[in-house]
């Protein structure tokens, strides 16, 4: 397994590099709210610490991709204010997500810009509801550029760090991936059980 994952690593070249930006950069939409953003960064250090990757092309490509991200996110706000600040339940634009970011801007102002980019859904909402509420353009590129540098830079870190101190790491390569692999998917599964109680208890009051 392990001989797999690495052989399918080295094969991808520096395309794998370009899968990184676009998955980061996509991310910063509402549409992509699902993608494994703070799993890939600390997965991508650790591989990092392994070899698979230059961790300083790593973090300064991610850095650009989660820039951009923001930055086109942020317009796509401004397009589309209307109907965002309008929206009932519309395609990705949930009341829930966009009620709980609002919150956010309410409690934090514009730090939000660089405290939801931990935060999964905030993550990919707070750019495009920024455009909409016609958040002024300086301070934005400024917290976006803060950000996302202590985004990508502090967690791809601590991927590489752990990388490097953990005896003989690479040794359970595959095993950490899936690991980290099931820690991202279980916010999503959660939610998802969650919603599904709710649901069936909502059917049988209405009994």
């Amino acid at each position: 397994m392990d001989y797999l994952l690495v052989n399918l690593l080295e094969s991808a070249g520096y395309w794998a590099y370009g899968i990184l930006f676009l998955i980061i950069f996509l991310e910063s939409f509402p549409p992509t709210l699902f993608l494994p953003g703070d799993s890939l960064l600390f997965l991508t250090g650790f591989l990092a610490s392994q070899g698979y990757f230059n961790i300083i092309l790593l973090v300064g490509i991610l850095f650009i991709a989660s820039v951009l991200g923001y930055i086109f996110s942020y317009i796509m706000g401004e397009k589309l204010r209307k109907f965002i600040l309008n929206s009932n339940d519309k395609y990705w634009f949930k009341k829930k997500h966009l009620e709980y970011t609002e919150n956010f801007y309410k409690k934090y102002g514009t730090k939000t810009i660089v405290i939801g980019r931990f935060i999964p859904i905030v993550r990919s909402f707070s750019p495009t509801l920024a455009g909409a509420v016609e958040m002024n353009h300086k301070k934005f590129i400024k917290y976006v550029l803060v950000g996302g540098f202590l985004w990508i830079g502090g967690i791809t870190s601590i991927g590489f760090y752990l990388g490097r101190i953990i005896p003989g790491a690479e040794k359970f390569l595959t095993p950490i991936v899936l690991l980290v692999i099931l820690i991202s998917l279980l916010p999503t599964l959660t939610g998802y059980v969650m919603s599904r109680i709710k649901r069936t208890r909502n059917e049988q009051n209405k009994i």
